[in-house]
């Protein structure tokens, strides 16, 4: 059975989880579970404490977080699949074929979900209803440059690069939040 939504990064350190905890506080009170993981991450390690401090500013814990690494079933089990970069993207469909029409970059699905029209009623899936939309507004939209797409990492670098990094996460999951919450 398919369940939920599925964040995928490097190395599931910051732009997965701050994703994952961003949706989570965006989508609270609606049927949807959110994970997240790394197409290269070492299971088991904390957040990176830059992007542990932003997600703490919006009162989640971010203490009991752990780095998990990403598996087919991973994929095969998510409504939907956002990834931090196109690359990424293509690690998960060749992992799991079967997830390609559920998978897109966050920052490309928060595009195409901005452009469809919500759905008028309600859905037994508010988020299945989302990803068909984006999916049928993917094939009517024209393509974005390629590096439109990517959401850069901020590792590396200041808590001022991690900020950044977290706003555009959030303003790329706000049309996901509208769509759920009209379907549903």
């Amino acid at each position: 059975m398919l369940n939920g939504v599925l964040f995928v990064c490097h190395a599931n350190l910051c732009r997965s989880p701050m994703a994952e905890f961003t949706a989570r506080r965006m989508l609270a009170g609606r049927p949807v579970s959110v994970t997240s993981a790394g197409t290269d991450a070492v299971a088991g390690r904390p957040m990176h404490p830059y992007a542990a401090d932003l997600v703490a500013t919006t009162g989640a814990d971010p203490e009991t977080f752990r780095t998990r690494r990403l598996a087919a079933e991973h994929l095969t089990e998510a409504v939907l699949v956002l990834t931090a970069t196109r690359r990424q993207r293509s690690v998960c469909t060749a992992l799991a074929p079967a997830a390609l029409h559920r998978t897109f970059t966050l920052r490309q699905f928060g595009r195409l979900a901005a452009a469809v029209e919500p759905p008028l009623s309600e859905q037994d899936d508010p988020l299945a209803a989302a990803v068909t939309a984006a999916t049928l507004a993917r094939a009517r939209l024209q393509p974005a440059p390629g590096d439109a797409d990517d959401l850069p990492d901020p590792v590396g670098g200041t808590p001022e690069d991690f900020r950044r990094c977290a706003e555009e996460i959030e303003r790329s999951l706000r049309p996901l939040a509208v769509l759920i919450g009209t379907a549903g």
